[in-house]
């Protein structure tokens, strides 16, 4: 596999005006249109927080994206990532809404 294509998994917390406006339901489908696996759901502190898991080149698409676009009624602030590390196999069958 090359460095591109290695499996990573990463932890990510978003803030903002990042609840009630869509933003878990946006997340899923972006991490799906990339093919990516992992989960979302809002936080009680008004943040939204979950995990990706995929190739490192997609992960990073979405960690882009979770910065910068984010759901079109958003207002991201900053979002933040940590606990990236090298994974053998996927943990996860697709990417889901955690309630």
């Amino acid at each position: 596999m090359t460095e591109g294509n290695s499996l990573i998994s990463v932890d990510y917390e978003v803030f903002g005006k990042v609840q009630g406006v869509f933003f878990r339901k946006y997340t899923q489908a972006e991490g799906k249109k990339l093919g990516l696996v992992g989960w979302v759901q809002n936080t009680e502190d008004g943040t939204v927080q979950g995990q990706i898991q995929g190739p490192s080149v997609k992960v990073q698409e979405l960690q882009e994206w979770l910065r910068k676009t984010g759901s079109p009624k958003s207002h991201i602030s900053r979002a933040e990532f940590c606990n990236e590390k090298k994974i053998v196999a996927l943990e996860y069958r697709n990417f889901s809404i955690v309630k």
